[in-house]
């Protein structure tokens, strides 16, 4: 099935609906502003976790008000452009809200996945993904990976 990866939720639903109803569905979501090998194993070790992974890309928005005014670097097209050349990544859908919470309602995922620097209790929509009998994961991070590093390391060089 060649689909197109950016969709939006409304597309997405309409997918899960029929197409994907009986596969088992991962979800994860993140700003991805500068794509290294963190991300990559992260997304690599989400999507053995399943059938089918979505990314909750935050858009450009939404990224302003959790990092500051000088992010993202990349914009949310871009950054959805990259994520969507790994295999790993199935389908990617942008929010504006500063937490996924009503992507998850609606797409019910049955693993949600965050990042290893997360606490279990602490992960926005564990409660929707419990309810409906899915599980929520966390992956470990690679150590000293991280955008806020590189950014640190290409000004530390200027």
């Amino acid at each position: 099935m060649k689909t197109q990866k950016f969709v939006s939720l409304k597309k997405l639903s309409t997918i899960l609906k029929t197409k994907l109803k009986d596969k088992k569905i991962v979800f994860t979501n993140g700003c991805f502003d500068i794509l290294h090998v963190g991300h990559v194993h992260y997304l690599t070790q989400a999507k053995a976790k399943g059938d089918v992974l979505i990314i909750g890309l935050n858009s450009d928005q939404s990224v302003k008000k959790l990092k500051g005014k000088n992010r993202p670097l990349n914009c949310e097209q871009d950054r959805a452009k990259v994520l969507a050349a790994l295999t790993c990544v199935d389908f990617i859908v942008v929010f504006n809200d500063s937490t996924p919470y009503r992507l998850i309602q609606t797409i019910k995922p049955n693993v949600l996945i965050k990042g290893g620097d997360w606490s279990k209790d602490k992960i926005v929509g564990r409660d929707i993904v419990l309810a409906c009998g899915g599980k929520v994961l966390t992956i470990p991070i690679v150590k000293n990976r991280s955008t806020s590093n590189i950014i640190k390391k290409i000004f530390k060089t200027c």
